[in-house]
């Protein structure tokens, strides 16, 4: 997945996601329409299929670029600043969705520089300099589904 999405502009959103099947060599991509559709269903856009992507926010966006990801069936998924242009909210949901992939058995490697998104990882590798001067595991791994929950309380005033 791209920091920038990568979406084309005058392609709808089910199209966007559909392209990675079309360019199947294998012969084995058949029911790509409605492997898309799918994809689309799981992030949570089943209701903007037809919609292009100025049509949609950023947050649609970038759960576009994550379907079209996710229509291969992959058992990897490279995420480059997937939350880099999101608001927190959205971020929260992107990284919930990360951690349900996880949890199916999909390995997501994700680059960031925010310490408050990579507190949802599992594992933790940080670079300097290209060197690695930290690998272990997250203790106290934060659970994106609580956050978003939390975030969607109202605050209480004074």
């Amino acid at each position: 997945m791209f920091q920038g999405f990568n979406l084309l502009p005058r392609t709808n959103a089910l199209e966007n996601v559909e392209l990675p099947l079309l360019y199947d060599r294998t012969g084995h991509a058949r029911g790509t329409r409605d492997a898309a559709r799918n994809a689309l269903e799981r992030v949570g856009l089943g209701d903007r299929v037809d919609h292009e992507p100025n049509e949609l926010s950023g947050g649609q966006q970038q759960r576009v670029a994550i379907a079209r990801a996710l229509v291969t069936e992959p058992s990897l998924v490279l995420a480059d600043e997937p939350t880099g242009n999101l608001d927190t909210r959205t971020s929260y949901e992107i990284m919930a969705l990360f951690q349900t992939l996880n949890a199916e058995g999909v390995t997501v490697l994700l680059v960031t520089h925010e310490h408050e998104i990579a507190s949802y990882a599992a594992r933790v590798v940080e670079l300097r300099d290209g060197r690695v001067i930290r690998d272990k595991p997250v203790e106290g791994r934060r659970r994106a589904v609580e956050d978003l929950a939390a975030f969607r309380e109202p605050v209480e005033a004074p």
